[in-house]
């Protein structure tokens, strides 16, 4: 069956295809506390003849989200505890996270802030609030960056984006401003002349991290709307999140890098999956995550190695989780272990 708009309920997913009618039960529970949301974009990459489908695991609910460990929180990164007014997170000295809105056009199943996006999440700021959010940003002259991420700020009009970047357009110590978001691979179509302009403003530089995880994710519209956003001007950085049965493997990683870096987007990030509640069956250890990452080396151009990275739970911040090539050795020298495991001494004896 062909998607034409978004799926948003259990019954639309059984409708879809995308959900066995004995499981309707369960997956309604997992929808009482967790939103649902799949564009007709992503619906078409999947498969249905395959129960473990990389694109289907990213976005069709599971059982398994019903099952909450001890060490899963509702905050995992500690936003909450970070945010002196509402709609900001204010963690590192230079930049704050501005929350405008906690929407998105697809909801992912392992999201570290699912207890704060969707219908019944935190919702969109209010006027009153956006004002204290700017207040605050044009208050505190070490702020460098504003990153905006949400929800998804790009789900939000091309009108009101071109209000926010006016307004932090006045704010001179703001150089920077960067956005988190799906939009160019789950709904490229939005990415117009119009939206472009609109995540543009006189005097800030806008960088633009766009969240894939698969490279079938990197579909021809997707890579069409990022060369529209990199050919006017917009750099693009990649965020991934390492999954267990979505890409822990050192080739599906590869290949998504490559598939970055062939549409001009910088690999970046790739971030240990947080202790979201319902998320266990997604997380690797960390351990593997370092084997896979170690297993990138020399695989993959130096353009498309990504950083590692731990979000420290409680707002602590990022960790970098990549396994050191140096090691300190007794006589003063070092050891260091090259692509293929290889141990050298450093400075070599003569």
């Amino acid at each position: 069956m062909t998607v034409v708009r978004p799926v948003r309920t259990p019954a639309e997913l059984v409708d879809a295809g995308h959900l066995s009618p004995e499981h309707l039960g369960d997956i309604e529970r997992v929808a009482e506390r967790y939103a649902i949301a799949i564009t007709p974009a992503m619906a078409a990459l999947m498969d249905r003849n395959d129960p473990n489908d990389p694109i289907a695991r990213q976005f069709v609910p599971d059982a398994a989200e019903l099952v909450v460990t001890p060490d899963e929180r509702d905050d995992p990164i500690g936003d909450l505890t970070h945010s002196p007014v509402e709609g900001i997170v204010h963690r590192y000295p230079d930049r704050v996270l501005l929350k405008a809105v906690h929407v998105c056009p697809v909801y992912c199943r392992f999201c570290f802030r699912r207890e704060m996006v969707g219908p019944q999440g935190l919702g969109t700021l209010s006027s009153e609030a956006m004002d204290k959010a700017f207040a605050y940003i044009a208050t505190h002259p070490e702020i460098w960056e504003v990153i905006l991420t949400g929800g998804d700020p790009l789900v939000l009009s091309p009108r009101r984006l071109s209000e926010i970047m006016e307004r932090l357009a006045a704010i001179d110590h703001v150089k920077i401003v960067r956005f988190h978001t799906r939009v160019p691979v789950v709904e490229p179509d939005r990415v117009n002349a119009e939206l472009i302009a609109a995540l543009k403003a006189s005097g800030k530089t806008t960088y633009l991290a766009l969240h894939a995880n698969h490279p079938r994710e990197l579909t021809e519209a997707a890579r069409a709307a990022s060369a529209r956003l990199v050919d006017s001007g917009i750099v693009m950085l990649s965020q991934t999140v390492l999954l267990r049965g979505i890409n822990d493997d050192p080739e599906t990683l590869a290949a998504l890098m490559r598939a970055f870096v062939e549409t001009r987007i910088k690999p970046y990030y790739l971030h240990h999956p947080d202790l979201a509640p319902g998320t266990s069956h997604f997380r690797l250890s960390i351990a593997e995550g370092q084997a896979l990452v170690a297993a990138l080396r020399g695989r993959i151009s130096g353009l498309c190695q990504p950083t590692y990275i731990l979000d420290i739970p409680g707002g602590h911040g990022k960790a970098p989780l990549g396994l050191s090539a140096v090691t300190a050795r007794e006589d003063g020298a070092y050891s260091v272990s090259d692509y293929r495991g290889q141990t050298h001494r450093y400075p070599p004896e003569e």
